[in-house]
């Protein structure tokens, strides 16, 4: 990760569509590190995404302490130009 980018976590699964066009959008905005959980693969990490989020469904992305959304609130954000700003934190 680059100096001067937020961390980039997010939740998904093995096989998932919108967690492949929200890692594409985000390496495209510049975002070389992505710390991925799979929640396919852990359970119990569902259960805490859950609970964190308040959502069941993949992606679940965070940009450092704040919490994005799904892939149509990443694509929503970059259109309306927060995700840079978010970025850049």
């Amino acid at each position: 990760m680059s100096e001067g980018s937020a961390k980039v976590l997010m939740y998904s699964t093995g096989f998932c569509p919108y967690c492949v066009m929200a890692e594409r959008l985000l390496r495209a905005r510049g975002v070389e590190e992505i710390e991925k959980i799979r929640v396919d693969l852990e359970p119990a990490r569902r259960a805490e995404m859950m609970e964190k989020t308040g959502r069941r469904t993949v992606p679940q992305i965070y940009i450092g302490d704040t919490h994005v959304g799904g892939y149509d609130d990443l694509a929503r954000l970059d259109r309306n130009e927060g995700l840079a700003k978010l970025l850049a934190i």
